[in-house]
This record gives C-alpha cells, sequence and structure tokens, in this order.
C-alpha cells in the first residue's frame, strides 16, 4: 500500500477549503394550502407560486426556485408530518396565515413549524404505565375485545 501511494502521491489533489454540499434537485407540486411536500414535511411557498416548482435539497435546507428565481428557503424539519409555515408566504402575513388555520407557534429559528391542531401536548410517561395497568387488569382493550 505505501509503495503505491508513494507512485501516487505527486498526482494527488488537495480538497477543497470548504464542505461539499450535495445537491438534489426536484420538481414539486404546490397544494392548494400553498406547501411542498419533502421527505415527508411541508414546507411554504409564496402564495403566487406557480402549481409546479423546481427544489433543491440540501443536507440542512429547502431552497424553492419558481421561473429561475428563489421564492422560499427554509431549515429541514427532522422526522416527518410536520409543516414549517413562513407567514410571510401568506398574503396578509401572519394574520392571514391564522384566519388559514395555521398556528403562530415558534421553533427555535424563528420559524412558523406547525399547523393549528398539530401541536401535541407533552406528558409524563407515568400517565401511560397507568393505563396500561388499567388495561391489563379489565382483561380487555378498546372497543371490550379480550
Amino acid at each position: 500500500i505505501s509503495e503505491a501511494f508513494a507512485a501516487e502521491q505527486g498526482e494527488l489533489q488537495a480538497l477543497p477549503a470548504g464542505p461539499f454540499e450535495a445537491l438534489i434537485k426536484l420538481e414539486r407540486r404546490v397544494t392548494n394550502d400553498g406547501l411542498i411536500s419533502i421527505g415527508g414535511n411541508y414546507y411554504s411557498v409564496p402564495d403566487r407560486a406557480r402549481r409546479i416548482v423546481e427544489v433543491h435539497q440540501l443536507a440542512s435546507e429547502i431552497r424553492t426556485i419558481d421561473q429561475g428565481k428563489l421564492i422560499a428557503r427554509h431549515r429541514v424539519l427532522e422526522g416527518w408530518r410536520q409543516s414549517r409555515i413562513d407567514p410571510a408566504h401568506r398574503q396578509g402575513g401572519a394574520a392571514a396565515a391564522q384566519k388559514q388555520g395555521y398556528g403562530i407557534w415558534k421553533s427555535a429559528d424563528g420559524q412558523t413549524v406547525m399547523r393549528t391542531g398539530d401541536r401535541v401536548e407533552t406528558r409524563p410517561l407515568s400517565i401511560y404505565q397507568a393505563i396500561g395497568e388499567q388495561l391489563a387488569a379489565s382483561g380487555t382493550i378498546a372497543g371490550g375485545r379480550p
């Protein structure tokens, strides 16, 4: 191995100074709600976006391009079945977003993350333990089946 490395060392080039950003180009149809679906999550686009847009998916960012112009940028959501809504994408801003059924909860990066009704209360695991014990004691599950 060392002999092969010595023979090839003169031909090797230095690595680039910055990180390599892998880019996946996709095409997505905008929903009637003004969202695009990427990896099981939804990201907003401005209300006046065309129905089919180009999407550039990077490791940490989603970029939406409409007719060659960048129209939206979002941080990638972890998990799935989540929405990242930018109130600026809705005509009338945050008030219009709330009227359309979007909650105005803020994530760490300051963007709206969920639709109204998607927010789930955090509960201690002891609640589920108690439910399991009651079901085990009664010998039935929902619907009266054993």
